[in-house]
């Protein structure tokens, strides 16, 4: 039997893996039949409700069991808990008010305190209702849009000034089908204009519109009791926390599946945006991320099988069916059709081909370098080690085997690796680092430290609030020298543990951005059918702070292009667990780094005041915040054109200036409507008398120079400083006088 301590390792290794494979919401399907494609286009004849079957019932009582006895908090399931459920399921089906009517909701809110009766008593059919009518809403709303491209494409004037909303989440319900129709005429004059953008003429785009909504419409067409169990299952489970959530046994299987090793696609995490398939993350060492063509927050609208297959228009399909597509054996070809993360729409889509590979362990395995830097009048060596998550090969160390992969193991031999080229001090890079095994983050501190507590976990429910420490009992310490951990706002979970006890400690500098703040930990039940994660315990700091809600603030922060985006931490979800304490244990500081902070952070802010890089980074962290906080979009060709050029023309302008300041080759304007290449003469094109002598100011698509990671050179400078403020290279643990 495993103890409390490995199996909240377990769990925690389980959530940190959750995005090594394309596996999207809800049940797959297969691809449309294109008879579809032509069907008639009356709700009447299209729209049959779905009812539940009994197991459905059966299980919802058996949810609630699980969540009452063993979710981290106390629940009840009461009106109270009724209302946040139907709230929570309102919004995840229409959070931007597009397809329910003032009136359906108002029908639908005699719901709102009985959900829970309900679901005591093994009935879902409320769920069902909402759904149904949230269905029956959808088709409408197609119906229309294809009506609409159809037979309205010329008549659309796209000289007045009228614009569409961009967030609606906060926006009242239409009242009548007639203003729920004007938002939409709007939706798709807007989808029209970005394909009139792209050169389409009008019977090109009414083709192309008209078989994405066609075919938007077969796959809503497909849904079934599965989706809607699940889909309404999933909220009950969420509306206690965001981690917790229930998997019905078709969902179980793909969630399972993520836990894998091994796994064959592209190696990437996708999301439904709107009516896109958008790139979350690439996963370290997988094709896609290898190829470096596509990014996180690309949107994926078209796909094509092999080198010359046919790119099939995928706006508006399922996820699980887009995901289906793009997952495939090892060594065959997908190409995607994406519109970049910094396009304004689909007339900067670029095709990216990619061949699928097996997504393994050992390709989010460690990894080091070394940076040499001269700063000061001396040269630095700085190593630095990569690690993607918090990896442990359970079912490898349970069979005996003794070369199971474990991330201390690789953590140790890459530190041994980086003494023995005699660096100065050492990075952890733990950007995006989404977390895994919390005994393995146990494991890796102790590598730093000599023995001591490392983090506290708290246990609620039947063990009554009972908090334990752990710690490395060890006393080898594998590297002593000056240590940095560099986080931002996707390190999470046990990569928080890390950088928490570190900064404790006071063993090392925390750099980079406000880490997620996942500060609990879940366990996967299994259940008569499906399934559920439950939160059960709670991480704190032997500080006695919870990572949860805030996570770690870094000592010295840098730019970080998540900050971007208020809607990227834990904070930013509903239903989170609260920041708290608890108690410290007791623990030695190893360095007084926060009386060197003052000092750290000034020369730290001169450097970036005159950083080309970093000051980039800041404008460009601006204008995608500005551009993320539009209200509306308009819908005026001439207008559009000219704003889409301004944009284009602010960021060329931005990194040509780093270039020039860095003494790089400048890029050339490519006139988008032109298609011809001309030179710019924007504030980038500075007089160039005062580059190197001979080189060549003009910069191909082909000629790129590599450069450094600026953050990571800037790492390096503060650990610079940091030695010269003890006077010597630290190279052994060795307390400051102050800290005996």
């Amino acid at each position: 039997m495993r103890s409390n301590f490995a199996q909240a390792s377990l769990t925690t290794l389980r959530s940190g893996l959750i995005a090594l494979v394309l596996l999207p919401y809800g049940a797959a399907h297969a691809q449309e039949d294109p008879a579809q494609l032509n069907t008639v286009l009356d709700i009447e004849m299209l729209y049959e409700p779905v009812e539940p079957l009994p197991i459905h019932g059966e299980t919802a009582v058996e949810l609630l069991e699980e969540l009452q006895g063993k979710h981290y908090v106390s629940l009840e399931i009461n009106d109270g808990f009724s209302s946040q459920l139907f709230d929570k399921f309102l919004d995840g089906l229409d959070g931007s008010h597009l397809y329910f009517l003032k009136r359906d909701v108002d029908e639908l809110s005699a719901y709102r305190y009985t959900l829970d009766d309900a679901l005591k008593a093994g009935d879902v059919t409320p769920g069902f209702e909402i759904y149904n009518r949230y269905y029956q809403r959808v088709l409408e709303r197609l119906i229309y849009a294809i009506n609409r491209v159809e037979n309205a494409i010329p008549e659309m004037d796209f000289t007045v000034d009228e614009y569409l909303s961009v967030d609606r989440e906060e926006a009242p319900y239409a009242t009548s089908l007639a203003e729920l129709d004007e938002i939409w005429r709007k939706r798709i004059k807007n989808s029209v204009l970005s394909l009139k953008l792209t050169g389409d003429t009008d019977e090109e785009i009414q083709e192309k519109l008209s078989k994405r909504y066609r075919n938007q419409l077969s796959q809503v067409l497909k849904t079934n009791e599965r989706d809607i169990f699940q889909a309404y299952l999933s909220n009950v489970a969420k509306a206690v926390d965001p981690h917790t959530d229930y998997y019905s046994p078709r969902d179980s299987e793909n969630f399972n599946m993520q836990l894998s090793l091994s796994l064959e696609g592209i190696g990437a995490q996708l999301t439904t945006d709107e009516e896109y398939t958008k790139v979350v993350e690439l996963i370290k060492g997988g094709p896609a991320e290898r190829g470096s063509e596509l990014k996180a927050g690309d949107r994926i609208i078209g796909i094509g099988q092999g080198n010359d297959g046919e790119i099939e228009d995928v706006v508006g399909m399922r996820l699980d069916d887009v995901v289906s597509q793009i997952r495939g054996e090892k060594g065959t070809t997908v190409r995607l059709n994406v519109i970049p993360a910094d396009a304004v729409d689909e007339s900067g889509a670029t095709v990216v081909t990619i061949i699928r590979d097996t997504v393994k362990l050992e390709d989010q395995s460690a990894k080091s370098e070394v940076l040499e830097l001269s700063y000061s009048g001396e040269d630095y060596k700085i190593g630095v080690v990569s690690l993607p998550t918090f990896y442990f090969d359970f079912e490898a160390a349970a069979r005996g085997e003794d070369d199971f992969k474990s991330s201390t193991r690789d953590v140790r031999d890459l530190l041994e690796e980086l003494k023995s080229q005699e660096v100065d001090a050492v990075v952890m890079d733990l950007r995006n680092n989404g977390g895994g095994s919390l005994s393995e983050a146990n494991q890796l501190v102790g590598l730093f430290i000599e023995t001591g507590p490392t983090v506290q976990i708290r246990y609620s429910g039947i063990r009554n609030g009972f908090t334990r420490a752990f710690g490395d009992n060890d006393p080898e310490v594998t590297y002593a020298g000056p240590l940095a951990v560099l986080v931002n706002r996707t390190s999470a979970s046990a990569s928080e543990i890390f950088a928490g006890a570190i900064q404790d400690y006071q063993r090392g500098i925390v750099l980079g951005g406000q880490t997620f703040g996942k500060g609990t930990v879940q366990e996967i039940i299994p259940m008569d059918f499906g399934q559920v994660k439950v939160t059960r315990s709670k991480f704190y700091r032997i500080s006695g702070a919870s990572t949860q809600h805030r996570g770690v603030i870094p000592d010295i922060s840098f730019p970080d292009f998540y900050d971007a985006y208020d809607d990227i931490g834990e904070s930013s979800l509903d239903g989170a667990l609260p920041w708290d304490t608890v108690r410290p244990v007791e623990y030695r500081p190893y360095y007084s780094i926060s009386a060197m902070l003052p000092q750290l952070q000034e020369q730290h802010r001169e450097r970036i005041e005159e950083s080309p890089d970093f000051n980039y980074l800041i404008d460009q962290i601006e204008r995608t915040r500005r551009y993320r906080e539009r209200e509306q979009i308009s819908l005026n060709q001439e207008r559009v054109k000219a704003e889409r050029e301004s944009n284009r023309r602010e960021e060329f302008d931005a990194e040509n200036m780093r270039r020039f300041l860095k003494g790089m080759p400048l890029r050339e304007w490519q006139d988008e409507e032109a298609g011809e290449e001309e030179e710019a003469t924007s504030v980038a094109a500075v007089d160039d008398s005062d580059l190197p002598s001979g080189e060549d100011t003009q910069a191909s698509e082909n000629d790129e120079i590599e450069e450094d990671d600026p953050l990571l050179l800037e790492s390096g400078r503060i650990l610079a400083d940091f030695i010269a403020l003890n006077g010597r290279r630290l190279s052994a643990i060795d307390r400051l006088p102050g800290d005996r």
